[in-house]
């Protein structure tokens, strides 16, 4: 029998905000020529009630020895707060104060289409869409550019709806 490897670690949401964990996964170095520096995997998580909280205990199934870094997105109504951390053996380090982050606001009167983006070996993206009252991701449709030879996707995005995009990059 197998025994899987992994870590995992407990938040506490207040009433009226929902948490989403995801790691940042950098790319194989024999695939960094042609695929994202970085990619993002959502981490599962079980859920508990406690009074008008909720207590989340989120995954790491393949943990780094070096660490894995992390990032935290905390939704409320109207806003996201957005944080990093980085879990090291037992141990979650969250910045003491969020780290600036430059994002664009995705917003439109008509059905659209969001961007096509790229997709590793692995099917990890580099970019993710999020309805931020559901906290869902936004699955995209996959499809095989065959002039670049590569998977791509691109989320539908809903008229007079907003969402939150984001991508991990260097600066």
């Amino acid at each position: 029998m197998d025994m899987l490897q992994g870590k995992h670690f407990s938040i506490t949401d207040p009433q009226g905000v929902n948490t989403v964990i995801y790691q940042i996964n950098k790319t194989k170095k024999e695939f960094s020529k042609d695929y994202p520096k970085y990619t993002l995997e959502r981490l599962d998580y079980t859920e508990e009630i406690r009074g008008n909280s909720r207590r989340k205990t989120f995954y790491v199934d393949e943990p780094h020895e070096q660490g894995d870094q992390i990032v935290i997105l905390s939704f409320a109504k109207e806003r996201v707060v957005i944080n990093s951390g980085l879990l090291i053996e037992d141990e979650v380090r969250i910045s003491k104060s969020p780290s600036s982050f430059k994002f664009n606001t995705l917003y439109s009167d008509k059905e659209q289409e969001f961007k096509n983006f790229n997709y590793t070996p692995n099917l990890k993206r580099d970019i993710c869409v999020i309805d931020p009252e559901t906290t869902e991701e936004i699955k995209p449709r996959l499809y095989f550019d065959e002039k670049e030879n590569k998977v791509k996707g691109r989320c539908k995005l809903k008229p007079y709806k907003s969402y939150f995009a984001f991508e991990v990059r260097d600066e």
